[in-house]
């Protein structure tokens, strides 16, 4: 089972991903990324020498990803996920940028 959330919502967090290379994004249900767990919550995510680093409040995690560009500009963010929550990726909004998370099978665009 694949399920898409969309945050249309996001717009401030977009602009700065573009401009700085990090974005905030609001994860509204517990997410494994990489085998880790990561809780509920908002957190700044920046891509960093062939990781994803992850911050929330004073606590940083590192985990395998990378950036990639669409061919087409990402109308909002959308956060992909399989199996109900194994996070894959995020395509930024307004942006045409995603971040691939390594260890998972790409998402399926047809959903």
């Amino acid at each position: 089972m694949k399920k898409r959330l969309l945050f249309g919502f996001l717009a401030i967090g977009v602009a700065a991903f573009a401009a700085g290379n990090t974005v905030k994004v609001n994860l509204t249900q517990d997410s494994v990324i990489d085998g880790k767990t990561f809780k509920a919550g908002e957190y700044k995510i920046s891509i960093e020498n062939g990781s994803a680093v992850l911050k929330q409040g004073k606590q940083s995690f590192d985990v395998p990803a990378r950036e990639e560009t669409e061919a087409n500009k990402i109308a909002s963010t959308e956060l992909y996920y399989k199996n109900g929550t194994d996070l894959q990726e995020i395509r930024v909004g307004g942006t045409h940028t995603k971040i691939v998370f390594e260890g998972t099978a790409p998402a399926n665009s047809g959903l």
